[in-house]
């Protein structure tokens, strides 16, 4: 009786003691960040860095802003974009969508509706899971979606090996328009 009473005392010092350490040192060191000259917010779990570039989006010319850092062994994205035409968003998420699962070569993407609050109730927002390739040829997993708000267009994505469900609800979960 008395080894069973040490031995659960030792387990749970033993779980307590990783559990501390886990703490002292963590992979995803969450954070709020304003997305540059946006209404979204996001949740990421690493310091970003950002760039921007000229795109055409469904024939419209305009700016990408993004922001993405690597943590964990993922790599986390945050893009938007201003439409000069807002009665666009839906065609240019169905376009921004089909063009980032055709550059990673995605086979049998899952969707589900995604509708951050505070987005527009479109068809195209949805978040999609799908496996592909890397650009060097490995496999890869893509948690992504697609949203819009008034003129702002948003995709966020995390890519990784494999990705435990609490990180990617914690991603999509802080992506918060403003």
């Amino acid at each position: 009786m008395r080894y069973t009473s040490l031995r659960c005392t030792s387990l749970a010092t033993v779980a307590l003691l990783g559990w501390l350490l886990a703490a002292c040192n963590p992979v995803f060191n969450w954070r709020e960040v304003r997305a540059q000259d946006s209404t979204l917010v996001a949740l990421l779990p690493c310091k970003p860095d950002t760039a921007s570039r000229p795109i055409t989006l469904a024939g419209q010319s305009t700016q990408l802003q993004m922001m993405g850092c690597d943590a964990g062994g993922a790599t986390f994205a945050v893009s938007h974009a201003t439409l000069a035409d807002p009665s666009r968003a839906n065609d240019v998420l169905v376009q921004w969508r089909m063009a980032t699962l055709a550059n990673m070569g995605a086979a049998a993407p899952r969707d589900a509706p995604f509708v951050p609050k505070g987005a527009l109730p479109l068809a195209a927002s949805v978040q999609t899971v799908a496996v592909g390739r890397r650009a060097d040829g490995l496999p890869v997993l893509a948690h992504a979606a697609w949203f819009a708000k008034g003129a702002e267009v948003f995709h966020a994505v995390v890519y990784a090996d494999k990705l435990s469900p609490e990180v990617a609800e914690s991603f999509f979960s802080g992506l918060t328009l403003q």
